[in-house]
């Protein structure tokens, strides 16, 4: 997208090819403040001499550059290491792999979420409520309470429980809550968007949205046990022969 054009030269820089690179964070779930990171996340493709000697080369890559001022948080992981993370239930990958805010891409990243659809499940449910309880916690120990994590348990819970309902992936909070209808939800993320990344919160304070946290998991728990995704991912031989493709085709970056 052409917001994040400034984003291309980091991305850029990557040692090995990449699969894709996506925008995540706060910009994905629609409430960046003003002065908000900008967090990239992607997938590269080690040499294949790398892959079957002796040593594991970079897992995991991660890299971060200034830029007019605000931080870039650029990570990466190799892409046997990303697919077996997409084959369990972390909804984060998943994310990744979806977002609509694209920096990099290619053929491969098309497959890839082809074949990712078919590696959602219903105990993704567990990731988001997992995810929810720590944002919860940490809130919980604002003094005084900030509005970003709270809007991290919110996105959290309305992702789980949208995903469980459709088996599609949806990070937006915006346009979540667009069919929860939680006014108090807008109200927050326009003290995000218009406020300090580190922002207190103006508005109801800990026992209102106690109540809301308590009501929302309950009904993560609910949509969970009512959908109709599968127990174990149905792609997997999909994503083993795209990772053996990868692996014997992709060039290296210096080819």
């Amino acid at each position: 997208m052409s917001n994040f054009d400034h984003l291309q030269s980091h991305v850029d820089s990557s040692p090995h090819p990449l699969i894709f690179a996506t925008v995540s964070g706060a910009h994905l779930y629609g409430f960046p403040s003003p002065d908000s990171d900008f967090d990239l996340r992607g997938v590269h493709v080690l040499p294949i001499e790398t892959v079957v000697g002796l040593d594991d080369g970079e897992q995991t890559i991660a890299h971060e550059f200034i830029d007019a001022g605000r931080e870039i948080d650029l990570v990466t992981h190799d892409v046997g290491k990303f697919f077996a993370m997409v084959l369990k239930r972390n909804g984060y990958v998943l994310e990744q792999i979806f977002s609509p805010l694209v920096v990099h891409t290619t053929p491969a990243h098309d497959e890839l979420k082809s074949i990712a659809t078919g590696c959602v499940t219903r105990h993704h449910a567990h990731h988001y409520l997992g995810f929810a309880a720590t944002q919860w916690r940490l809130w919980l120990k604002d003094s005084p309470p900030r509005v970003k994590p709270l809007l991290y348990v919110y996105r959290v819970l309305l992702t789980g429980i949208h995903l469980m309902r459709t088996g599609r992936i949806e990070s937006n909070l915006s346009l979540l809550n667009e069919d929860f209808g939680l006014t108090f939800i807008d109200d927050l993320i326009a003290q995000k968007r218009t406020g300090p990344e580190k922002g207190p919160i103006d508005g109801p304070g800990p026992a209102f949205h106690t109540t809301q946290y308590e009501r929302l998991t309950v009904r993560l728990r609910e949509t969970q046990a009512a959908t109709r995704l599968p127990d174990a991912p149905t792609t997997r031989p999909a994503l083993n022969d795209l990772l053996v493709h990868l692996r014997t085709t992709h060039p290296n970056k210096s080819d």
